[in-house]
This record gives C-alpha cells, structure tokens and sequence, in this order.
C-alpha cells in the first residue's frame, strides 16, 4: 500500500510542478516574489479535484491565488490507486 501512495504522490507532485513551471505568473516572476502557500487539496477517488484552499498564506496574494489557479490547470488527476480507494487517503506533507 505505502509504495502505491509514494508512486501517486510522486507523480502527483510532478504534474503540479509542470503545470506551475508553465503558468507560473509573468508578473510575479518580474517582481521576484517568492514565498511558499500551503494548500488543501481535496481530490475524489477518480482523480477529479472536489476543493483547493489556501491554509497557509505566502505573504503575497498573487502567488497564492496562482498556486490556487495551478492546482486547478493540473486536474483531473489520474484515478486514486485500489489501495488508497480502499480505506480513503489523507496526506499532508507537500507544502513547506
């Protein structure tokens, strides 16, 4: 169980990471604003996001509603593993 968590995470986070290398904003970028949001992430067992919310600002509203918009440009995701299906899944670790 614990190896097919690691393997969707792992690809879960990657995708997060394309997505925001790609639409990560101009503005913020120009600025060289930086800081680290801490998001919710609510997604269902066939991969479709339910909720994404800031829990924990960056200090800079931009950057938040852009990790906000990122989470968003990368769903759906891929369908929940059977073993995370199971038993439900909750993890927090990703943010800073």
């Amino acid at each position: 169980r614990a190896s097919q968590i690691a393997r969707y995470l792992h690809g879960w986070k990657l995708r997060i990471e394309q997505v925001g290398t790609l639409n990560f904003p101009n503005e913020a970028r120009r600025r060289s604003l930086s800081g680290n949001p801490v998001l919710e992430v609510a997604i269902a067992a066939d991969g479709q996001l339910d909720q994404v919310i800031v829990r924990r600002s960056s200090g800079h509203p931009e950057l938040d509603q852009a990790a906000v918009n990122i989470v968003r440009l990368a769903s759906p995701f891929d369908p929940f593993p059977a073993a995370m299906r199971k038993r439900g899944f909750a993890y927090e670790g990703l943010g800073r």
